[in-house]
Formats: C-alpha cells, structure tokens, sequence
C-alpha cells in the first residue's frame, strides 16, 4: 500500500462502517472510503495513512455506481469539501438502510448480539432530510469569516447557507459578516426566537491537539429559549442543550414512554437529565403518587430543569457528576431507571450501579451505537438481557442515529 498522501487507488466498495465511510480492501490493508456507497466500484485518493492496519480515502471517481446513488443537495458536499454530512450522496431510503446495517454491525461485534428480531429499520422523522437543524456552530477562520469544517481538518468550507438548517439558522445573516477573533459563531432556534452566540477562545493550553473549550457568551436574542414537549412549556439557556431535530425530542419521549411503560405511583430515576425534558414526560405517567429524581452535572441545565419542574412536586433534580459513586449514594430504589449520557456512553462502572439498584427495567437514549452496545454488553454480563431496540433519523445527512433501547432482568424477581 503506498504511503503518499493524495495517491489514487482503485477499489471495490463493501459495507458501511461506523464514522459515516465504507470499507473497501486494498493491498491487505482496510480502506475507509467516504462519498462512494457498497457495492460500488470507485477510485479513491488517499487522505490519512498513519500506518497500521487501515488507511481513510475519498472516492473522488466512481466507476460502477449504485442505484442509491443521487447527486447531493448541497453545492459543499463532495471529497475535500464540508465535512459536515456524510451521505449526501445516497437516497433517503439508503441513508437509513445504511445506518441499521451500522446499528446491527456495532450490537454484533461489541456486545455479541443479534439484534435482528428487535431492529428491523431505522424510522424517519418527519421534515425530510433537509431543513432540520435547530442550531449550528459555523466555524470561523483567522480572516474573521463564518464557514464548516472540512472532514477531519482545521480548514473551513466558506458557505452560503447550510440546507439542513432550519430558516434563520441553515441561512442565518451571520454568514454574510465578518467575525474577527472568534472561533465560532452559532446561531439557535426556539419555539419563537433564535439567537446568537459568540465562540471565544477559552483559557488555558491546548491538550494532545486539542484547544480548551471555547468561552460562549450571547451577542443578539434572548440569553433562554423556549421548547416544547407535550403541551409543556421549557426554558433553556442559548446555549444549553436541546435536541436539534425539532422532532426528535417527542419521538424519543414516546418511544421511551412505550419501552419502559411506567405505572402509577413508581418510582423512577432519570440520570443526565439535561433541562428536564424527559423527566417531565416521566412525571406526567407516574403521577403525583410518584416520584421522579433527575441527576445532571452541568450547573445550568440542573437550574433550567429545577425551574421547568418546579410545578411538579413529585419530581427533584440532584446535581452531581453521573458516576458510580453518585449513583450509588443517592438512596431511592427505583422501579425505573432511565439514562441519556453524552457520546461516550454510561460506561460499565455506572451501568454496574444503575443494575445494583435492582430497577424492573432500563431505559436508554443514545446517540452513539457503539457506546450503546459496550453498555448493552456490561449489562449482559449482569444478568440483564436487551429487550427492545429502536433506531430513528433525528440527523439525516450524517451518520449520526440515535437509538432508544430497553433492558430486563434476565430472570424474572422471584423466579
């Protein structure tokens, strides 16, 4: 296999991988091709090689096209452009079919299972693949101007517009100015507002590559946006977190809701819960004879979700680090507990904790599969068996899925 950055090979396409590419084999080595689709035949230049097993290239020819293939929406999609969507390239129907072969590829290798019998798709959401994002971060350069990332690279696409936000986002007028000093400037929708937010750099060195967080203040709009969910009312700051399909928080929180099937009078605990979205929709199904504790660890979103429940006096939000520990020491026993950690997982020290608790089942939101399945696998290991799985679209374009799946003790108490 050639080393030299921008060599051309030729190659046959296989199956998804997780990341958003396809694998192909060259020379014995693994490819990890982006902007070709399985089953077709493409030359693809080399962009990464750092040795080992695997090398990243992008199909910049294709050969032999697949049926799924459809020219992309977006003048910045293509090899060595935005980097901010995967799929462009692939009908809507394939972009789904492409990421359950992920979901069941990732369930396989990690946690040992088939998932076959409880995953048979990935459901869309309505909207349609464009139009979708609440808010994006528009990246801006040393000459002060607004743009997207390239794929795996410092260096910024300049756009127009990004057709998968939503009006006043995806062609927000601050993509027509100019930002000097900043790193990013992101722009965020309400129910009835949007507002702006300055990306600065943040104190402190650059770790392993990486800068510290940026310093995030409000420049035009409100500091709180509005939400909705379930007739309810929710506050949360700009920069808080809400999901950014604005359907995806109800399609989750209903399928939550029918996985977990909470009763009156139960006791349930909502770990990350974030402004307190799902911790609401959980109250209103075990009523007032009921109890729902949310723990979250940023300061702001514990307030906003404090302040979002306030009127639900059988609810209460702990903030604390979600960790073994934490778990462990905040002393109710659950008849439900439910968990929608970041990217990275639970991991399995906390799904031990959560599983001492001895709850009748877990409910799990995630947005990673990989995470999903590593912690599906700790449960298992437990004694707790995966009896439910869905997948939804809430990011068309990417590759990004999120999956809501439920766990059982394998055997029944008392059995």
């Amino acid at each position: 296999m050639p080393e030299q950055p921008d060599t051309v090979i030729e190659v046959d396409v296989g199956a998804p991988a997780h990341g958003g590419s396809c694998v192909a084999r060259y020379e014995g080595r693994v490819v990890f091709v982006r902007h070709a689709l399985p089953g077709e035949r493409v030359r693809a230049r080399l962009t990464e090689d750092r040795g080992g097993s695997y090398v990243r290239a992008d199909a910049v020819e294709v050969l032999r096209a697949s049926p799924d293939r459809v020219p992309p929406p977006c003048p910045h999609a293509g090899p060595g452009r935005c980097g901010g969507c995967d799929w462009q390239h692939a009908s809507e129907s394939a972009q789904r079919e492409l990421k359950a072969a992920v979901v069941h590829e990732q369930f396989a290798r990690l946690a040992g299972l088939d998932v076959s019998d409880l995953l048979t798709g990935v459901e869309a959401l309505p909207g349609g693949p464009l139009g979708w994002r609440t808010r994006i971060t528009y990246a801006v350069g040393p000459d002060g101007r607004p743009g997207l990332h390239r794929h795996r690279s410092q260096e910024i696409e300049g756009v127009e517009a990004c057709p998968l936000g939503v009006a006043g986002v995806g062609d927000s007028p601050v993509l027509g100015r100019s930002w000097p000093g900043l790193t990013g400037v992101e722009v965020v929708r309400g129910v009835d507002a949007t507002s702006v937010l300055a990306h600065r750099p943040g104190p402190g060195r650059q770790a392993r590559g990486r800068r510290p967080p940026d310093r995030i203040e409000v420049l035009e709009g409100p500091a709180r946006l509005q939400h909705r969910l379930h007739g309810r009312e929710f506050t949360v700051a700009a920069d808080g977190f809400w999901q950014v399909h604005p359907h995806a928080t109800q399609a989750f929180a209903a399928a939550l809701l029918a996985a977990v099937e909470p009763r009156s009078g139960e006791t349930v605990l909502d770990l990350y819960c974030g402004a307190g979205a799902l911790t609401a929709v959980l109250a209103d199904a075990v009523g007032p004879t009921g109890q729902v504790v949310g723990v979250e660890s940023s300061r702001q979103a514990a307030s906003d979700a404090a302040a979002n429940l306030d009127d639900l006096a059988w609810t209460g939000v702990r903030r604390a680090r979600v960790d073994a520990a934490s778990v462990a020491g905040l002393g109710i026993a659950p008849d439900i507990v439910v968990l929608d950690p970041p990217r990275a997982g639970a991991g399995r020290e906390v799904m031990a904790a959560i599983l001492a608790l001895q709850p009748r089942v877990v409910g799990y939101v995630a947005c990673d599969p990989a995470a999903l399945a590593r912690d599906v696998r700790a449960a298992a290991d437990a004694g707790w068996r995966l009896a439910g799985l869905r997948a939804f679209d809430a990011f068309p374009m990417t590759h990004h899925v999120e999956c809501v799946a439920h766990l059982v003790p394998s055997v029944s108490p008392g059995a």
